[in-house]
């Protein structure tokens, strides 16, 4: 059996938003629980906030994210590392531009000095992005 790490992404308020627009960019569909869904919640501001979501990424991944139930700090809404072959580059290169709408660009998709091309980014929802195509080997 192999091991897979995945990223979990925690949120204030916004998870479904950022897990729509994530299925967007990966051209998959978010399967979304939220709080209601599994049973009576006591605050109706929290029955509909996302409890658990997750998109399955062409290629292999797991993306996972939820709303912070309320009276939890939000102190970190964690990085998420994409990294490929070669081969991966134009979906990878793709997958950066799509996550820069609304972004801060912290590092332009670029040849970086270890010799891969490289990009990292804050997107509009406070999460880290880091994406890396790995140089051709000779």
């Amino acid at each position: 059996m192999a091991t897979q790490l995945s990223p979990y992404l925690n949120f204030d308020g916004d998870a479904r938003e950022a897990v729509e627009f994530y299925g967007r960019v990966f051209g998959t569909t978010p399967d979304i629980s939220t709080y209601d869904s599994v049973g009576p919640v006591d605050d109706p501001a929290l029955a509909t906030k996302v409890l658990h979501a997750q998109l399955t990424i062409e290629g292999g991944g797991t993306l996972m994210a939820s709303d912070v139930p309320p009276g939890t700090t939000l102190t970190d809404r964690a990085s998420v590392a994409l990294s490929g072959e070669t081969e991966d580059r134009e979906r990878l290169r793709a997958w950066f531009a799509a996550l820069s709408e609304d972004a801060q660009e912290l590092t332009a998709m670029e040849t970086a000095p270890w010799g891969d091309e490289f990009g990292m980014l804050r997107d509009r929802f406070g999460v880290g992005w880091l994406v890396n195509v790995a140089a051709p080997t000779p």
